[in-house]
């Protein structure tokens, strides 16, 4: 469904995580866009009103979809990340465990025992929405963020788990850190998660991290 939600935005839903990356890769592809953001279940597209009519812009986004979305060639490595879960690593892991029912112990398998795909990365820096939480560890956001959450906490929020590649602010139930580096400035690819990858957690000790 195309929506138009500014004098120069328009918003396309998708069905899924995966089709909103595809879809900004094709749009951008078209250069003709001052600026395109996928997000869960949606991209919005900004054009200059100065220069393009709404509906000369709304044209081109049908002509694109109209050809189908293409999926991207992102490989089928699997990425698996080692957190150190509970104590001052994971803060709310007993809270959790009251919230649940479950165990720490209980939690930590859980979380470890399936594969994710990381659905977004934005928010801030690196940050990466990865899906797939299991339904039994699915708790809303906290009523009263923090104002500084460590790089590397491994948070969960409703039916995903958020990294943090970069220190910030943040309101999402902290089970963990992972010691696996999320942002390297001197790297030629500077975050190392991307949308689509294959995602797996490891619990660690701190002998093994």
């Amino acid at each position: 469904m195309l929506t138009r939600c500014g004098d120069d935005l328009f918003s396309i839903a998708v069905a899924r995580p995966e089709d909103a990356q595809a879809l900004a890769v094709q749009l951008r592809a078209a250069n003709r866009w001052l600026d395109v953001v996928p997000g869960i279940d949606s991209v919005v597209a900004r054009f200059d009103a100065l220069k393009t009519s709404a509906q000369d812009a709304r044209s081109a986004i049908d002509e694109i979809l109209g050809k189908g979305i293409r999926p991207l060639d992102i490989g089928d490595e699997l990425v698996e990340i080692p957190v150190l879960y509970g104590g001052d690593f994971g803060p709310d892991l007993e809270e959790l465990s009251v919230a649940t029912g479950l165990s720490p112990d209980e939690i930590i398998a859980l979380h470890t025992g399936r594969e994710y795909r990381v659905d977004m990365v934005g928010f801030t820096p690196g940050f990466a929405f990865i899906g797939g939480l299991d339904e039994r560890l699915r708790v809303p956001r906290r009523k009263e963020p923090r104002p500084r959450v460590p790089a590397g906490s491994v948070g969960i929020a409703d039916e995903r788990t958020g990294l943090y590649a970069m220190a910030s602010p943040g309101g999402w139930t902290l089970i963990g850190r992972t010691p696996y580096t999320l942002f390297d400035a001197t790297a030629e690819q500077p975050f190392k998660l991307a949308p689509g990858m294959r995602v797996r957690f490891r619990a660690v000790s701190g002998n093994d991290a």
